[in-house]
């Protein structure tokens, strides 16, 4: 009893501590509600509260014109279908276990008009229920939908953190969670679409020609509903940011302006307070167990020909988390209803490009089925795939026409470089070996022939899942730039994530501390960066820097389309450079923390009779024939 209360006495105050911790900054859950627990999910026919449409319409002159339309509403599976509406057929009914859907497939001829028409569900020949149902004309403006390329350099944005520019549409008291809390890291803190609207002038004149939100789609959790990557209904803006029109017209603004629309989706997981899995269509919607089963993250378990069956299902069948449920893409319905979604966005809102989240996890057959889909219906869209695995081969594996896995094609062009990231953050941060520090630069780029085309992958410097670069290279301001550099002058399609131009920093201790607001955002911020007198002399300094490579770069076809040729780093110095037929950039980079002078007598290949060049950040003249210092950490851009 004595060691009970000795116990008691010393443990008190240290779980009291702990609470109010919790309620500290990096409190995840608001107050009263519990992490979700395992559960089995039945099909056994809940209530209706909403009658649901998926797709909500389509359109005529569509490649994809054999549609699956899915119907949800009460006790409908035992009615039979019946349409009536010239140049469209019906020509299959599926039902599944829950009495509540109904699936539907449509052949839409060529011949087909916009209009609308009934879906009628009839009993004894009676109607017993109608639904209207819409084809539309699609639009052809000349700015919609067009090629995401290495031209481009995208701006990431997690559209909770950047700016508020509704207040009205913070909270909304029929949705789980109904707060916003700016001073705790995983609640809600009310970005908004209009905030990014708002913005596009400072985007503009920053040189970003696409941008890529973080999912904006409903995620009506009860907890960190706040990154998106939580879905609870695929057909939704989340009326937290906005909605559909807003969305829309967002993606037009940007468009009008050369700026891209790059739109982030998830086909692993959902968030389990999805309406389809409150009320689940089938038992094998998703993948089932007797207790939670987490993935195990062996993306190497896919290509591996000497891998265990039990490691590649669990790879591929586990959850990210008990909230997380994960989808079954084997399923024909579901494979279908995602590929549709999918098709809706890029022609409902003009769409320029995929970002596919956790992609390494669903079924990659059907990965490659959706792909092929995407890519028949619009060749201009880009696909770029979140491939976060270790090693050159088992990440080239995952775009299209290489054929390490046999005849199998991905169809996905590209992926986010992350063996590139992994290399320039080594580099800054290494003294130069055989393989290590500036070399593992080289060796990276040297299995460039893994990709059948690697300026379609997407490179970066960090991302809402990783520590900010500033932080990782100590705020070493002259490694900073160097960073920048590199990845504005590098192969492939640059990524900025939002307010690394400002020195934005922290790590992944936890994430949330890098998925901050970024300041003048909000009304009552004290201080506001996208304004030159928001900033201080360094972080002016840095924009500047940013700003300025990034226009050059817009306008360089050495960069955007050029070739590159590299050297072998030698004492920490790598040089590369990207020709192009009418211009040349040659990059220097010195990874060491001295000062050095080097000669250039070794890279005439790339000079061809070229004497002189103009450095690109300051446009002083810079003489070839004699030897150039270089200060510690710098890199050097010289053009010609």
């Amino acid at each position: 009893m004595k060691l009970s209360i000795y116990l008691y006495l010393f443990l008190f105050p240290v779980l009291l501590l702990a609470q109010e911790e919790d309620k500290g900054a990096t409190q995840r859950l608001p107050d009263g509600v519990q992490r979700a627990t395992h559960q089995h999910y039945s099909p056994e026919g809940g209530k209706v509260d909403r009658v649901r449409i998926c797709p909500p319409n389509w359109w005529v002159g569509m490649k994809h014109n054999t549609l699956e339309v899915m119907l949800y509403d009460q006790d409908i599976a035992s009615l039979t279908a019946k349409i009536n509406y010239p140049g469209v057929r019906l020509v299959a009914t599926t039902r599944l276990e829950n009495p509540n859907y109904l699936f539907i497939t449509l052949a839409i001829s060529n011949e087909a008009k916009p209009g609308t028409f009934n879906i009628q569900l009839t009993q004894d020949r009676k109607v017993i229920k109608q639904y209207p149902y819409s084809l539309l004309a699609r639009k052809k403006d000349a700015q919609r939908i067009t090629q995401l390329d290495a031209s481009d350099l995208i701006y990431l944005i997690m559209p909770d953190r950047f700016a508020n520019g509704d207040a009205s549409n913070d909270v909304f008291a029929e949705m789980h969670q109904k707060e916003i809390n700016r001073e705790k890291m995983f609640f809600r803190h009310g970005g908004d679409l209009q905030g990014i609207l708002d913005r596009l002038d400072y985007l503009e004149a920053l040189g970003v020609t696409a941008l890529w939100l973080n999912p904006v789609l409903e995620n009506d959790q009860p907890y960190e509903s706040y990154h998106g990557y939580a879905i609870t209904d695929h057909y939704a803006v989340d009326k937290r940011f906005g909605d559909n029109a807003l969305f829309e017209r967002l993606t037009a603004a940007c468009q009008k302006r050369g700026i891209k629309m790059v739109m982030d989706i998830i086909h692993n997981h959902v968030g389990d307070q999805h309406w389809f899995i409150q009320d689940i269509p089938s038992e094998d919607w998703i993948h089932q167990f007797d207790s939670f089963t987490k993935t195990t993250y062996r993306a190497p378990t896919l290509m591996d020909p000497n891998a265990s069956e039990y490691d590649k299902k669990l790879m591929s069948d586990g959850w990210f988390d008990q909230h997380m449920p994960d989808l079954n893409q084997k399923h024909p319905q579901l494979a279908k209803y995602l590929i549709q979604n999918n098709i809706w966005w890029i022609e409902y809102a003009g769409v320029d490009a995929y970002r596919i989240d956790t992609y390494a996890y669903p079924d990659q057959d059907f990965m490659a089925t959706w792909a092929k889909a995407i890519q028949t219906e619009y060749p201009q869209v880009h696909l770029f795939a979140e491939t976060w695995v270790h090693g050159a081969a088992v990440q080239a594996q995952f775009t299209e026409d290489n054929f390490l896995r046999g005849d199998y094609n991905s169809y996905t062009p590209g992926v986010t470089d992350f063996q590139l990231y992994y290399a320039i953050n080594e580099a800054l941060q290494q003294k130069q070996g055989w393989t290590n520090g500036a070399a593992r630069i080289y060796y990276t780029l040297a299995k460039d022939f893994l990709y059948e085309d690697p300026k379609r992958n997407v490179v970066f410097l960090d991302n809402h899942d990783l520590s900010r670069f500033y932080s990782v290279i100590g705020e070493n301001k002259a490694k900073f730039k160097s960073g920048i550099a590199f990845l504005m002058t590098t192969r492939g399609i640059p990524m900025l994530y939002y307010g690394t131009e400002i020195l934005l920093k922290n790590f992944t201790d936890p994430d949330g501390k890098v998925r901050q607001d970024f300041p003048g955002g909000w009304a009552t911020d004290k201080t506001n960066k996208f304004v030159e007198s928001g900033r201080t002399k360094e972080e002016q300094a840095i924009f500047t820097y940013v700003k300025r490579l990034a226009n050059f770069r817009k306008n360089s076809k050495a960069l955007t389309e050029g070739k590159l040729v590299q050297f072998v780093p030698e004492n920490g110095i790598y040089v590369y450079f990207r020709i192009a037929p009418t211009e040349t950039v040659l990059v220097i980079m010195n990874t060491h923390d001295e000062a050095t002078t080097i000669g250039l007598e070794r890279y005439r290949e790339g000079m061809g009779n070229k004497l002189s060049a103009k450095n690109v950040m300051t446009d002083a003249v810079v003489n070839l024939k004699d030897k150039l210092s270089l200060d510690a950490n710098e890199t050097l851009i010289l053009k010609f």
